[in-house]
């Protein structure tokens, strides 16, 4: 088959199927009662939330830094920060995208080679994974009692609109089941796909190795695995604030919103665009079945989250990308 079209094909798909589970997930909510959520909604504690967001990602920023300056190529702040929202910018269209152009645009602003760059990423999505597959193994040690009372309480009715919630809930499941075992699968056959690549592309894959690699060779691992640590706590904090800021949600503990954000981590980790569809039905669906909250004000809740951190992406993320345009082409007019 031809790549082009099976790309198409691939992207279409993805389409389809995000279109399906935003089907499931909004049932017959009207868009009036999510406007009134969000009129009802805290500002301020959204707010806080962006703000937690953006110090999540210039922690991740000063992250990348860490593992590329011991592998010999020292970033300048900007540069990575830019690179990095330019990367989550990319992904709210190509899932997956966000990786390559990360590290392209990195390249366009300092010349680091982009198999060293996109070496590292593998490195901390490596890393990011390891601190998820610890958060949903931990949620689920800590409240082992509630997850089979969810699950014992998951059953089909004839309401088509009880169907539509319940169907959510076996997705909920299979999804916080299937997902870790698919993540370690995908690490897996990427790893055999390099080796067949080696053999095609050997310098390629010799830089793409000194990048996974460069983790071995900080020279302040005691500061990484803090900002490690610092980038899931401002995750959870984001989440936190944001179930504060809506009153079908604010009395949940901390404990309820380590549980949501380890859902909503994991709908986020699907390879859909920006997370869309699978975020809103799996976080809906825990709100529901496992804290009671009422199905239109859980959906309620998960459309307005996401449009509003797809929001910050999307402003701090195009104007990423126009100012590394803009020092691009700046540069180049200087050596022109």
């Amino acid at each position: 088959m031809n790549p082009g079209l099976k790309k198409i094909i691939r992207y279409v798909g993805v389409i389809l199927l995000t279109g399906l589970l935003l089907w499931i997930a909004f049932g017959n909510i009207k868009l009036g009662f999510i406007s009134n959520t969000w009129d009802k909604a805290s500002k301020p504690y959204l707010i806080l939330s962006a703000l937690i967001a953006l110090l999540s990602h210039y922690v991740r920023a000063q992250r990348w830094k860490l593992l590329l300056k011991p592998i010999g190529y020292p970033l300048k702040f900007s540069h990575s920060f830019m690179s990095v929202m330019v990367g989550y910018f990319v992904n709210l269209v190509i899932p997956r995208g966000g990786e390559f152009s990360r590290c392209y645009n990195l390249f366009k602003l300092n010349q680091t080679p982009v198999n060293i760059s996109f070496g590292s990423v593998v490195s901390e999505r490596i890393i990011d994974l390891f601190f998820l597959l610890v958060l949903i193994g931990s949620v689920f040690l800590v409240q082992l009692d509630i997850f089979i009372d969810f699950f014992a309480s998951l059953h089909w009715n004839q309401n088509s609109i009880e169907r539509d919630i319940s169907l959510s809930g076996y997705l909920l499941l299979g999804f916080m089941l299937i997902i870790p075992f698919l993540f370690i699968l995908y690490y897996r056959i990427r790893k055999y796909q390099s080796l067949k690549i080696i053999f095609k592309v050997k310098i390629f894959l010799v830089g793409i190795k000194a990048g996974v690699f460069s983790i071995l060779k900080l020279e302040k691992r005691g500061l990484f695995i803090l900002y490690s640590l610092f980038i899931w706590l401002c995750y959870y904090l984001m989440n936190y604030f944001v179930m504060q800021a809506f009153p079908a949600t604010s009395e949940l503990d901390l404990l309820a919103a380590l549980t949501i954000f380890v859902i909503g981590g994991i709908a986020l980790a699907i390879p859909l665009p920006g997370g869309a569809g699978s975020y809103h039905l799996l976080v809906s669906a825990g709100l529901t079945f496992i804290y009671g909250v009422a199905n239109d004000h859980a959906v309620a809740f998960s459309v307005i989250v996401h449009a509003w951190q797809t929001l910050v992406i999307i402003v701090v993320g195009a104007g990423s990308l126009i100012l590394s345009q803009l020092y691009y082409k700046t540069r180049q007019n200087e050596f022109s």
